[in-house]
């Protein structure tokens, strides 16, 4: 990443992440286990009405995860961090520069794929689908935001010259 072009003008960095064989993971996890309660109903499981509910809720867990929690767009500029997960980039948050007091760089160990997707505790927020790099914003507040980009360090780059901008 360079410096600003120029005085006036501002680089912006856009990217997204996104995981989809989560989505054949995941839905494997969820119907397995619906599958086998709908088989061990009273009857022969084919006729059972156990079987067509099992099979509309593992449709509903493995959409509603695709489409809110398996992908995340983040926008960085003078105008802050916008972060924008799933295929219609709902849940959103923005944070605004006065907001951020720094941003890094960190890595997200691989047994971190058991928390993949939005979480929120009181004092951190993720946004990550992925292991590996990833950039962390610690806002005035001391609260820390995570976030998988494909270029953590652009980020840090774009947020850290906003900011002296």
């Amino acid at each position: 990443m360079t410096a600003f072009p120029g005085s006036g003008r501002y680089a912006i960095y856009t990217g997204r992440v996104t995981n989809w064989p989560l989505v054949a993971v995941f839905g494997v996890a969820v119907l397995a286990p619906l599958l086998a309660l709908a088989g061990m109903s009273q009857g022969s499981w084919l006729d059972s009405p156990n079987i067509v509910t099992s099979l509309l809720v593992a449709a509903f867990a493995v959409l509603l995860t695709g489409v809110t929690g398996l992908s995340v767009r983040t926008t960085a500029g003078p105008n802050g961090v916008s972060v924008h997960c799933g295929a219609f980039g709902w849940p959103r948050r923005t944070y605004r520069l006065d907001e951020i007091d720094r941003a890094e760089v960190t890595r997200l160990s691989p047994l971190w794929c058991l928390f993949f997707g939005n979480s929120w505790s009181p004092t951190h927020t993720h946004f990550t689908v992925r292991g590996g790099p990833v950039v962390r914003l610690v806002l005035r507040t001391g609260r820390y935001v995570t976030i998988s980009v494909p270029d953590p360090a652009a980020v840090v780059t774009i947020v850290h010259e906003a900011k002296v901008a």
